[in-house]
Order: structure tokens, then sequence, then C-alpha cells
């Protein structure tokens, strides 16, 4: 399988458990991995028969920007429940999601996690 692969996308988000958090927000970093089938795309030169990649960032976007979660695990959960919804070829995924300069006791530039899943095999397609 190959990858497809958006880095370092930033956004202001207002993710966080304290109020603060969630009224001054702060700027978030996305690392996106899919692991899809990109052999046809290859063959075709085809943009239908690969991701999209601005469709993709705006999918993100839209989840980091919007409404507030507690924790940086729903988000980056989100983001990847979201990419299955988005293409059925996507057969796994890893996401990224660090909250920078982060409300912290002391100095640190980020905190974050990773989230890594793979498509159900019922769901994948044949």
């Amino acid at each position: 399988m190959d990858t497809v692969f958006l880095e370092g996308m930033l956004f202001f988000g207002r993710h966080g458990v304290f109020p603060a958090e969630k009224e001054k927000g702060g700027r978030f970093t996305v690392d996106l991995r899919l692991t899809v089938d990109l052999a046809r795309a290859g063959e075709t030169d085809a943009l239908a028969d690969t991701i999209d990649y601005e469709k993709l960032y705006t999918l993100v976007r839209d989840i980091v920007e919007g409404p507030p979660k507690n924790l940086l695990e729903a988000v980056a959960r989100d983001i990847v429940e979201a990419c299955f919804r988005f293409d059925p070829r996507v057969a796994a995924a890893e996401c990224t999601v660090r909250k920078l300069d982060p409300p912290f006791p002391g100095a640190l530039s980020a905190v974050g996690v990773t989230v890594r899943r793979r498509r159900p095999q019922e769901a994948r397609p044949h």
C-alpha cells in the first residue's frame, strides 16, 4: 500500500480542558498520513484516482477550527474517522495533533497525540 500525507497544517482552535483554552484559543498543527492504493493514479495521472489534497486539507481544517473538544485525542479521532468517511479507498490513517505553546507550568513548545486506525475489515471496498 501507498501513502498520501499532509504535514505541518497549521490552524487556530479552541480545544482544551481549561476554560481559558476555549476562550483564548491557540495554535495547533496536524500531520496526516493515509494508507491508500495509488497504483491506478500513477497509471492514469488523473486526480479522480487519488485523494484530493485540497479537499482533505479542508476536511481537517473544519474539524480543528470547529467546535471545541476537551482532548487532543478526540480531535485526532474525529479527523481519522472523517478520513474513512471521506474516501472508501483509505485503508488506514495516522493523525498527529499538536497544541503549540500549551498553558503548561514549564518550558514546553508543544504537546500532542498520534492516533492510528485501520478501516474495519467489513467496511473495506472489495
